[in-house]
């Protein structure tokens, strides 16, 4: 009888180490992922077992608690690739290795779709990344307010825990917009430009507004920023909407123009209080690197290549503009009929 119980828990300990070095997933797919909640090793378990990521409950827990994964853990998500040794998954978990996302933001107009954005890639749900966003006590340790927020912004890919929160993603940026102005001289060349860094993201932001083409955008920046040295007003019509938060106008009209908001850059002089988007490097570059021109104005060619056509003088700037509109309105009323 003694014999018989050794043999049978001799069975049971080969089982045991031979099931935490075999592979013990039996999901179909390459990889499953899985959350973690602090909920207890005991519920996770239930959940490893019902997603098929683990064959018995009772081998998980013992090596758990052997390797005092509990006092390691964190909440979060994690993801384990097929053909994975329950050792392994004990290892992933005790040394708190979770699944990376990439958010990756390229041009945002408004603090509502950056919420959703977030949304989208992290377990940040948008109203309560809306409210942090319009909230300039929230946005305060990070040098920004409600206005000036989308200057912390480098459009890029983030990559992150998913389980990063919001504050650390918002350090996060922040440290990339600090090591992207200390790079390539931008700090002089700002400088030299007699705007600070905000100012010139601002005008970057416009810029993107502006045109597609970077060989126009560097010029229609070097006319931006002789207007701001002559103490025009910029008229910059991407700005008239954002005033109406209105981004698919397709034409300006001059009813628009009396809005009494601070963007309206056709009734105040200088750069509006903050940027209209997020424009991407490139055209922060391009802003910083704009050629010195006599230009002070431009009107988008009649041909509706994108391209634009760029005067020193009202006069001429007036005949292009001319060209334009009434191509725009034959267009307009063809579009019509």
């Amino acid at each position: 009888m003694k014999k018989a119980a050794l043999i049978l828990f001799v069975c049971l300990c080969t089982y045991e180490i031979f099931n935490v070095f075999i592979s013990t997933t039996h999901f179909s797919k390459e990889t499953a992922s899985f959350e973690y909640k602090k909920k207890g090793l005991s519920d996770l378990a239930d959940t490893l077992l019902a997603k098929k990521i683990i064959l018995d409950k009772p081998s998980f827990l013992l090596l758990a608690k052997m390797l005092n994964v509990e006092a390691k853990i964190k909440p979060g998500k994690f993801i384990v690739k097929k053909n994975t040794s329950l050792l392994g998954i004990i290892r992933m978990l005790r040394n708190n290795q979770q699944a990376t996302v990439n958010l990756v933001i390229n041009k945002v107009r408004t603090r509502g779709e950056l919420s959703k954005l977030i949304q989208n890639t992290l377990p940040i749900d948008s109203a309560s990344a809306y409210q942090f966003f319009n909230s300039n006590a929230s946005l305060a340790p990070y040098g920004v307010d409600t206005t000036t927020l989308f200057t912390l912004i480098i459009p890029n890919t983030y990559n992150m825990y998913w389980s990063t929160s919001l504050p650390n993603l918002m350090q996060k940026m922040k440290t990339q917009k600090d090591q992207f102005w200390k790079l390539n001289d931008r700090m002089n060349k700002a400088k030299k430009l007699g705007l600070t860094p905000n100012e010139v993201y601002t005008l970057a932001s416009i810029v993107e507004e502006e045109c597609n083409y970077d060989s126009d955008k560097t010029i229609i920046a070097s006319v931006y920023q002789n207007r701001l040295k002559k103490g025009m007003a910029l008229q910059a019509c991407p700005t008239i909407k954002y005033a109406m938060q209105d981004f698919t106008l397709t034409r300006i009209y001059e009813k628009y123009l009396i809005n009494p908001s601070p963007y309206n850059t056709y009734q105040r002089k200088g750069l509006p209080p903050g940027p209209i988007c997020t424009p991407s490097p490139k055209t922060i570059d391009l802003v910083l690197n704009a050629p010195t021109t006599s230009y002070l104005y431009f009107v988008a060619k009649a041909d509706f290549s994108g391209y634009h056509h760029f005067s020193a003088t009202f006069e001429e700037h007036n005949k292009f503009a001319k060209e334009y509109q009434q191509k725009l309105d034959e267009y307009q009323k063809k579009k019509k009929n």
